[in-house]
């Protein structure tokens, strides 16, 4: 059974900081490249981070220098730190496998909702 649960979304000005976190069970429970996705609304769901296995990681144009992803000791729990958040930031932010469609596996996401 495959479980993803986003946190540490909320609402937040523009130019401050939040750090989600992505709590992996079942066959993500291992080792794995992960991701985190955004979705604003009317848009599609659009990748902006990605973390290998092996630690390299990649980054969409637009969050470039102010996001992070990174992963804990034990390697189940992905985070994508945030700063100099903007407006054009606001979504629901989903974490999942680098690759994942909308047929796969989604939990519920957490709202980023950065304010003028």
């Amino acid at each position: 059974q495959v479980q993803l649960v986003e946190s540490g979304g909320g609402l937040v000005q523009a130019g401050g900081s939040l750090r989600l976190s992505c709590a992996a069970s079942g066959s993500f429970l291992s080792i794995n490249a992960m991701a985190w996705y955004r979705q604003a609304p009317g848009k599609q769901r659009e990748l902006v981070a990605a973390l290998t296995s092996g630690g390299s990681t990649n980054y969409d144009d637009s969050v470039k220098g102010r996001f992070t992803i990174s992963r804990d000791n034990v390697q189940n729990t992905v985070y994508l730190q945030m700063n100099s958040l903007q407006p054009e930031d606001t979504a629901i932010y989903y974490c999942n496998a680098p690759g994942a469609t909308m047929l796969d596996y989604w939990g519920q996401g957490t709202q980023v909702t950065v304010s003028s």
